[in-house]
């Protein structure tokens, strides 16, 4: 829709396009089928790749094979440049499965030589997005909480609409081509923080249990237990939160110059976009 409002001609490439009912003319292609993509990206100036396959368990190969086959679909496409969204965290730090394969797929994107610019986030605070659902559902469901070790990890959440107006703003700006930016909101929180935060908006008590020792494969199962995030991606996000993910790089905000939304107000227009989709379901 941003990227409509903005005057760009925008195809919307779907498994299903009968079911789309997004802005933009909607074409069928799968990353993981070459022959699919070159025909719908051919005469594309751009592409947006924000694929993931967290729910299956090889996700780490999945992702690899689908970033390769669809770098090498564009190049022979024509297409000049590819943006892509991937994952805050140090290199230096021992990154979770998940943050490694975002990293592996950045690199791989670039392997036929169309240039990447790439967006690294941490969470990103939009409804339906899993992530943030996580946060909700676990405040919404659990007046007591018992917490691992990871709630105690620093995070820098970002709205969704900050986000999508950083990925207009470097199509727009050559200068953006082949570079890498890390994007967050304006606060940097625990989860834990973040959880007290949405219990407090919400009007929800909160009382939190520490366990230190509670294992990936525990948190998982928990998440699993109480929110409807099936326990494979728990294990791969819970993995995740043992890094810290703060921006470091503050490079975006010369190039897409505006001021982040907080936390507090991220939330607000997260449970507001949930509650119209309840109203017009």
């Amino acid at each position: 829709m941003a990227l409509d409002a903005a005057g760009h001609q925008v195809r919307a490439m779907t498994r299903k396009p009968g079911a789309y009912r997004g802005v933009g003319e909607p074409v069928r292609g799968d990353v993981h089928d070459g022959d699919s993509l070159v025909p719908v990206l051919r005469d594309c100036a751009a592409a947006y790749y924000l694929v993931h396959s967290l729910d299956d368990v090889d996700f780490e190969r999945q992702d690899a094979e689908a970033a390769l086959t669809f770098a090498h679909a564009a190049a022979e496409a024509g297409v000049r440049r590819i943006i892509y969204l991937g994952g805050l965290g140090e290199d230096s730090d021992e990154l979770s499965a998940h943050l490694r394969s975002r990293r592996e797929v950045e690199h791989l994107l670039g392997q036929a030589g169309v240039p990447v610019t790439t967006l690294r986030a941490g969470i990103i605070v939009g409804h339906g997005g899993i992530s943030w659902e996580i946060t909700r559902q676990l405040v919404e469901h659990l007046p007591v909480m018992v917490t691992p070790r990871w709630v105690h990890t620093r995070t820098q959440p970002i709205a969704v609409d900050d986000v999508v107006r950083y990925l207009v703003g470097v199509l727009e700006d050559p200068a953006a081509t082949g570079r890498t930016f890390e994007v967050g909101g304006r606060d940097v929180l625990t989860y834990l923080e973040m959880m007290r935060r949405v219990a407090a908006i919400q009007g929800r008590p909160l009382v939190v249990v520490p366990v230190p020792l509670l294992s990936p494969r525990l948190s998982s199962l928990w998440l699993a237990l109480v929110t409807d995030v099936d326990a494979r991606t728990g294990r791969s996000l819970v993995d995740s939160m043992s890094n810290e993910v703060v921006v470091a790089e503050h490079g975006i905000r010369e190039l897409v110059p505006f001021e982040p939304m907080d936390y507090d107000s991220a939330v607000l227009l997260a449970l507001g976009e949930r509650a119209r989709q309840k109203r017009s379901a």
